[in-house]
């Protein structure tokens, strides 16, 4: 049942219910703020088993915004107010620690972007810089320590970013990553700092914190990470013993951001959430950048059953979850948890509603328009009826 207590890995959520990392948009100084707070307590308090806080990045140019939280000494008192007050509405608390990479914005932190290779960054502009074995090496120690600052501060989970080509998914992917050294080439290679961070937040909490994975199925671009590697890579990290739990997801937010987000592509809500001259960019090619991809309940479903069928590991169902129907349908497939986004954003308090009545589902139409929000402040856009959408106390 999905509404009952479950194990992952030393922690015990109180239901398989987990809210996925959206990028919060309410970090104006890059360090936890009031409205923050109050946002994940909502979602706590409306039921589900556990709240994931985004973006936190491992350094400071790893962010895909200048007003990101980096992960430092000034982050962990707030970080401590966010995890007391959803714990105080009865939920855990999941850090979503990552490196953005390539997909980073030098315009808004004012420090180059990394990849594995050298690329155009069309947020620079400028180019990506590939980088060095100490940039590497930097890396890694960085995500232990950001996985030990979010204990410190009383998180009960991380999340480790592993998608939508990001720095350790730019990695993986053959598109992005032309290296011809240890990190190149072959699958083995490109997918060892993936398994390297793995290891290096083990090593730092492992058995203290649950250790999650957000993964790539595939990348949804040509000569991109393809689902056959996808799953090698996941195999390899499941060898590792080093992960309690993979979250499946796809796309990537460099190429193909809409690979994810099914539904509507909301073009001109995007380019007016960007400076001249990237609005006119955007206008201009927007229907090649923002591609439409059809929406349907649980869209990852056909593609995520192959990893179950290979995977002993945990697994996390993200995708066109609705209602009850979608959740036990990942159930009787063989999925531990299930992750909503967008659903939850328009109704904190569904969880609660959905376990009170198996017949409501959420009012989300997929408009995506939530989706440039996150420039400001992450939110649903669409009127909710009050009687169904009432914020939870």
């Amino acid at each position: 049942m999905v509404f009952e207590p479950a194990q992952l890995g030393p922690i015990t959520l109180r239901n398989r219910l987990i809210k996925a990392a959206t990028f919060e948009g309410r970090t104006p100084q890059a360090v936890v703020s009031d409205d923050l707070i109050e946002f994940h307590r909502r979602m706590a308090a409306g039921g589900v088993g556990m709240t994931t806080v985004a973006y936190l990045a491992v350094a400071p140019e790893g962010r895909t915004d200048g007003k990101q939280i980096w992960m430092r000494e000034e982050a962990v008192p707030g970080l401590g107010q966010l995890a007391d007050a959803v714990h105080g509405a009865g939920a855990a608390v999941s850090a979503q620690i990552g490196h953005a990479g390539p997909v980073a914005n030098p315009s808004t932190t004012g420090l180059p972007s990394l990849g594995p290779s050298r690329r155009f960054n069309p947020l620079g502009p400028g180019l990506t810089r590939a980088v060095s074995p100490a940039d590497i090496k930097r890396v890694v120690a960085a995500h232990a320590q950001a996985a030990l600052l979010a204990q410190r501060a009383g998180f009960d989970a991380v999340e480790v970013h592993m998608g939508h080509n990001y720095l350790i998914s730019s990695f993986l992917s053959p598109r992005i990553n032309r290296r011809t050294d240890e990190y190149g080439g072959s699958l083995a290679n490109r997918a060892r700092l993936a398994r390297e961070v793995a290891s290096a937040v083990r090593e730092a909490v492992g058995g203290r914190m649950a250790i999650i994975a957000k993964f790539n199925i595939s990348d949804g671009v040509r000569n991109g990470l393809s689902q056959q590697d996808s799953l090698r890579a996941a195999s390899l990290l499941e060898s590792d013993g080093t992960l309690d739990a993979i979250e499946l997801t796809a796309g990537s937010s460099l190429l193909n951001p809409m690979y994810l987000f099914r539904g509507g592509a909301p073009i001109a809500e995007f380019a007016a959430a960007f400076p001249f001259p990237q609005r006119l960019g955007i206008r201009l090619a927007g229907r090649w950048i923002l591609r439409r991809y059809p929406y349907r309940e649980t869209y990852l479903l056909d593609d995520a059953r192959r990893f179950r069928e290979a995977l002993s590991l945990p697994l996390v169902l993200l995708g066109g979850v609705s209602g009850w129907a979608e959740m036990e349908l990942a159930r009787r497939e063989g999925f531990d948890f299930v992750a909503m986004g967008r659903a939850l954003l328009m109704e904190p308090d569904l969880p609660n509603r959905i376990r009170a009545d198996r017949a409501v589902r959420s009012q989300c139409i997929r408009c995506n328009r939530c989706m440039p929000t996150i420039y400001t402040q992450t939110r649903c856009v669409v009127p909710v009826t009050p009687s169904r959408g009432a914020a939870p106390g």
